[in-house]
C-alpha cells in the first residue's frame, strides 16, 4: 500500500477509514473530503466506498422526516461526485459510478407545463421543482455524466462518459450523448450486446 500510495496517501486513507468507522460503520470508505448535508435524510447502504471530494445533500420539501436519498449496497463512487434531492433519488445495489458525475432530482424553476418561470426572474429566486430520480441495480454511471429529474435508468444498463441522461433508460441498454440515446440493448437469449440502428 505505502508503495501505491505514498506515506501522505496511506496517512489521509487512514484519517479516511478511521472517519468512516466511526460516522458511516456500514460503508466500507468514505474518503475525505466528503460532504454529507441533511445526513437524517439520507439512507446510505452496507459497503458504500466514494472518491475524494464527494457531496451527498438532501433538501427535502414536504414530508421533512423521509428519506430523499437512498444508497443501496455495494454502491462504488468516485471523485467528485454530486447527489442531491429535494424529493427522491434511489439508486440500487451494485451501481458504479465515476468521478464528476451528478444526479439530481431538482431543478430552480418549472420550464414546461403549468406555471413556468419567466427568464425575467433571477434563478435562486425560482421555486424548487422536483421528479424522483431512480437508478437500478447494476448500473454503470460514466465519467461526466450527469443524471437529470424524473429519470428511471434500468437494472444492469451503461451510461458512456459526458452523457446527459434526459429521459428513461431501459434495462440492458447502453447509452450516450447529451441528451443520451440507447445505442445497444443486450440479448438474454444470445448474451451479446445487439447495435441499435
Amino acid at each position: 500500500m505505502l508503495k501505491r500510495y505514498g506515506f501522505f496517501g496511506v496517512l489521509k486513507l487512514s484519517v479516511s477509514l478511521i472517519y468512516t468507522k466511526i460516522f458511516h460503520p456500514q460503508a466500507r470508505l468514505i474518503r475525505l473530503p466528503f460532504d454529507i448535508r441533511n445526513a437524517h435524510n439520507i439512507t446510505i447502504g452496507k459497503n458504500f466506498t466514494t472518491g475524494f471530494g464527494c457531496r451527498i445533500e438532501a433538501h427535502p420539501h414536504g414530508e421533512k422526516n423521509g428519506k430523499n436519498i437512498i444508497i443501496g449496497e455495494n454502491v462504488e463512487i468516485n471523485d467528485y461526485v454530486h447527489i442531491a434531492a429535494a424529493e427522491k433519488v434511489e439508486i440500487g445495489n451494485n451501481v458504479l459510478i465515476a468521478s464528476k458525475v451528478f444526479i439530481s432530482d431538482l431543478n430552480h424553476g418549472n420550464y414546461s407545463g403549468l406555471d413556468q418561470d419567466s427568464p425575467l426572474s433571477t434563478p435562486n429566486s425560482r421555486k424548487l421543482s422536483s421528479k424522483p430520480v431512480y437508478i437500478k441495480d447494476n448500473v454503470w454511471l460514466g465519467e461526466g455524466v450527469c443524471v437529470m429529474s424524473g429519470v428511471t435508468i434500468g437494472i444492469g444498463s451503461i451510461i458512456g462518459a459526458s452523457s446527459v441522461v434526459t429521459k428513461d433508460i431501459p434495462e440492458f441498454s447502453i447509452a450516450v450523448g447529451s441528451p443520451a440515446v440507447v445505442i445497444k440493448r443486450f440479448d438474454l437469449d444470445t448474451k451479446e450486446w445487439i447495435l441499435i440502428k
